[in-house]
């Protein structure tokens, strides 16, 4: 279900140049920069440099629609990076720019901003969220991030939906492992490595990488942590929304037999049958489905919980947290969204099936401004709120966790919401957090000056976990690395920021933490 909605809400080849004789090889102070597979050309920004659309590995089209990421092909002069690449395959959505459906494979890009000044600066990572169906790197410009925390940012592009994670047994039978189903993570792991490769010649230090994102790309980031594959191609990681469902993967055995009731509806009986369809196929036939990791093979040979508690796990510093009110963005979709809030009399029963007679008990309507936003408490909180506690805890076994909660419920809804033109509280929703630490779509986010004063002191925090794994902000409290305490982001006029001990019960955690059965 969280797929399906983010899908719908949060997601709304380059040219090349003349060829340069070798002995005209461009400066990099010029913008251009040499990889491993050849010379790009960015541009030079009131921000520093940004280098976009750079191929990280070959266009997965072909015989190549669900195989492993191949290492890009080499090129001939000096390749244009001034415009972003491809949207991987997917449907339109809300957000801006996602008014149209995308079909193009070939999208396996990512974009680099650089700070002005020295070298060997620590490097960001981000993986973008979108329920693993939809969005882009481009979703999110880091630039003034980048010249605030001095540090190098790449976004990437990893393929989505059933282009990204279908599972079958002729796939199966094609894996070196046996175990099909993880195109996207795999894709992540190769734009990883190309960072590791060439991120030096950015002014970036590949020894100083963390791995971020938000919603699905925050849970990205939790499953690369219990990869093996991934060892040694980050030192830290940040998990934003992203701890739903307890960053379960799939079973090989549920994502087979899922793989196998798509192709159906395909009317294909081989693999081959399944190459043959148009993108814009896939993505018809893939909307009731549940797309993601798949757990069993080499890239990940156990839940990633199971991991973190055996300790099979990257031993790396994480800052995690949560959105106080994930859950009124999913409400206001599933009820107001359709011109039918949900009404008092409609409550107890809504709430007794969606999550029992307890958390009905738990969250009287009295204690809410309205049915919808008692729905959406219970949602946020089940989801996401305490799933990120509970991996406080856990992650706490293998090595320091720093824990936060984005709680400005002034915040003005982000771009796709702000569209909408609805009057609906969306408080401290899923995603708000972003546009404090971004320009998200690129865009300017119509924050009050308290906001921009707790825009800053995230960036704060976040680029000094970058830089030295430890988040600071001067003159702010220090976020918690000890479970059970969280640092609250909020505004000056609502308390600012401190640290809080009480979140696991403003949550009602112990009904979630025990399975809120009826």
């Amino acid at each position: 279900m969280i797929r399906r909605v983010a899908a719908g809400l949060v997601a709304l080849v380059a040219t090349l140049v003349a060829p340069v004789p070798a002995q005209a090889a461009p400066r990099a102070s010029d913008a251009v920069v040499r990889t491993d597979a050849g010379w790009v050309r960015g541009e030079t920004t009131a921000e520093g440099r940004q280098f976009l659309g750079i191929p990280y590995a070959e266009p997965p089209v072909g015989d190549l629609r669900w195989k492993e990421p191949r290492p890009v092909r080499p090129w001939q002069g000096v390749r244009a990076a001034r415009d972003f690449g491809n949207k991987c395959a997917q449907s339109a959505g809300w957000d801006p720019g996602y008014e149209q459906p995308s079909h193009t494979e070939a999208c396996l890009d990512l974009n680099v901003y650089v700070p002005e000044g020295a070298a060997r600066r620590a490097v960001l990572v981000w993986f973008h969220g979108g329920g693993l169906t939809a969005g882009a790197g481009q979703d999110v410009v880091p630039d003034t991030f980048a010249r605030q925390t001095g540090t190098v940012v790449v976004t990437v592009n990893y393929r989505l939906g059933a282009m990204g994670f279908l599972a079958t047994a002729g796939l199966d039978g094609e894996a070196r492992d046996g175990v099909s189903g993880n195109f996207g993570m795999l894709d992540q792991q190769a734009a990883l490595r190309w960072v590791r490769a060439n991120v030096g010649r950015f002014g970036g230090d590949p020894g100083r990488v963390t791995v971020a994102g938000e919603s699905a790309g925050g849970r990205s980031v939790c499953t690369q942590l219990a990869s093996p594959t991934a060892k040694g191609l980050f030192r830290a990681g940040i998990i934003q929304s992203g701890a739903y469902g307890d960053c379960a993967a799939r079973t090989h055995q549920a994502a087979v037999a899922q793989g196998a009731a798509f192709a159906e509806k395909l009317g294909c009986a081989s693999v081959a049958c399944l190459r043959s369809r148009p993108a814009a196929d896939i993505l018809a036939a893939q909307g009731e489905f549940d797309w993601g990791p798949v757990v069993g093979g080499d890239f990940l040979p156990r839940q990633p919980e199971e991991a973190f508690a055996q300790g099979a796990a990257a031993q790396v510093p994480v800052l995690n947290g949560a959105n106080t009110d994930e859950g009124r963005m999913f409400a206001f979709a599933r009820f107001d969204a359709n011109g039918t809030p949900l009404t008092p009399e409609q409550y107890p029963t809504v709430m007794r099936e969606n999550f029992g007679e307890r958390a009905l008990r738990r969250y009287p309507l009295s204690a809410h401004p309205s049915p919808t936003l008692a729905y959406a408490a219970a949602q946020g909180d089940q989801l996401f709120a305490c799933p990120a506690l509970r991996l406080d805890g856990v992650l706490a076994g293998r090595g320091p966790v720093y824990a936060y909660e984005f709680a400005d419920r002034t915040s003005p809804p982000f771009a796709s919401l702000r569209n909408l033109h609805t009057d609906f509280d969306f408080g401290a929703t899923h995603v708000n957090e972003v546009q404090y630490l971004f320009k998200h779509f690129g865009l300017d986010s119509p924050l009050n000056a308290e906001q921009r004063m707790l825009a800053r002191q995230m960036v704060a925090y976040w680029g000094s976990f970058v830089r030295g794994g430890v988040p600071s902000a001067d003159g702010q409290p220090s976020m918690p690395g000890r479970p059970g305490t969280v640092l609250s982001l909020r505004t000056e006029s609502k308390g600012g920021n401190a640290l809080s001990a009480t979140v696991h019960r403003e949550h009602q955690c112990d009904l979630w933490d025990a399975g809120a059965s009826p």
